[in-house]
């Protein structure tokens, strides 16, 4: 029993820092996009 719930806990650890990792992805991706569009505008 305790096994499993390591299993499920190291599990659930490693997709929460994925799920981490590509919303900071997406977070510079959109921050970037939006200086260069303020870069064109002036």
């Amino acid at each position: 029993m305790v096994r499993k719930i390591v299993t499920v806990v190291l599990i659930g650890s490693g997709l929460m820092m994925a799920a981490c990792n590509t919303v900071r992805g997406a977070a510079k991706d959109v921050n970037s996009a939006a200086n260069a569009t303020e870069n064109a505008i002036h």
